[in-house]
């Protein structure tokens, strides 16, 4: 393949999208994949400027910009348009009323070394939320582990419908009636399914389901979001407050994520009889 099939250099600082914002970024490696049986694509192994190395990841190159005046703009620009939006009272309302376990994300490991300044000590502050789960959800994470852990029942994959279907399902259920257009609400969808597909081989399983994970989920094309659940989506929202909090969010960004975290929830709540027959 001909070295101009790349549009970004080795090392090159870039913008990535992460989720529903743009941030800095350095490529550290490149390769062609075999999207399909017609044509290869380029992939970029990157590195996000002050992020933990557990964070690198292979992105298509839909997902990187070139470093310029013009993208910087559109950094900022969506920034700035996130930070004027905030999450529904309605769904945060409607949560917090009901009987709920609330799961307190983990600040990031730092030295006790003096030099720690203010500023990383608001950081991790701002960091830190908590994510109501409703207590109905709350009994079918109960009832997962026992049947997982205690009674050797594995979920059989791939699981009907997946994540990716339960997120397109809400997407359809929320276009128009959500506080946002619908290309947020797309990176926000998104930027769940990147989280569930980079947490579940090491924060979602048990144990126990490690050795179908490594025999199932072998095939390229197919992502943990096209192979799991329900079951081990409501895992990925307990985990979300330690998860969102090793990624430098910004506090308009993570006043977005909980307000589209309660929504979803709020949602699964709604059709648990679907989801949990």
């Amino acid at each position: 393949m001909v070295e101009d099939e790349f549009k970004f250099e080795t090392n090159e600082k870039v913008l990535c999208y992460h989720g529903i914002l743009l941030y800095e970024a350095k490529i550290l490696e490149r390769e062609l994949r075999q999207e399909d049986s017609i044509e290869k694509k380029p992939y970029y192994w990157v590195h996000y400027k002050g992020w933990k190395q557990t964070w690198d990841e292979w992105v298509s190159d839909e997902r990187v910009l070139k470093w310029t005046e013009l993208n910087l703009q559109k950094q900022q620009q969506l920034k700035e348009m996130h930070s004027r939006r905030k999450p529904s009272s309605r769904s945060s309302s409607t949560i917090s009323r009901q009987d709920s376990v609330e799961v307190r994300g983990r600040t990031r490991h730092r030295d006790s070394s003096t030099d720690k300044t203010k500023a990383e000590e608001e950081t991790i502050r701002r960091s830190e939320f908590k994510l109501p789960i409703p207590e109905s959800l709350k009994g079918h994470l109960v009832d997962d582990w026992e049947n997982v852990t205690k009674n050797q029942q594995l979920t059989p994959l791939p699981r009907t419908p997946s994540v990716s279907e339960i997120l397109q399902q809400y997407f359809e259920y929320a276009h128009g009636q959500c506080n946002m257009d619908d290309e947020t609400l797309t990176l926000v969808i998104d930027g769940i399914k990147l989280y569930f597909d980079k947490s579940l081989g090491s924060t979602l399983l048990y144990n126990v389901e490690r050795k179908q994970f490594e025999d199932e989920v072998q095939i390229p094309e197919k992502l943990p979001s096209d192979m799991y659940g329900i079951e081990h989506l409501l895992r990925l929202f307990v985990q979300m407050p330690s998860l969102i909090s090793q990624s430098n969010v910004d506090p308009e960004t993570l006043s977005l994520l909980k307000g589209s975290f309660f929504e979803i929830l709020r949602y699964i709540q709604d059709h648990e009889k679907d989801y949990f027959p």
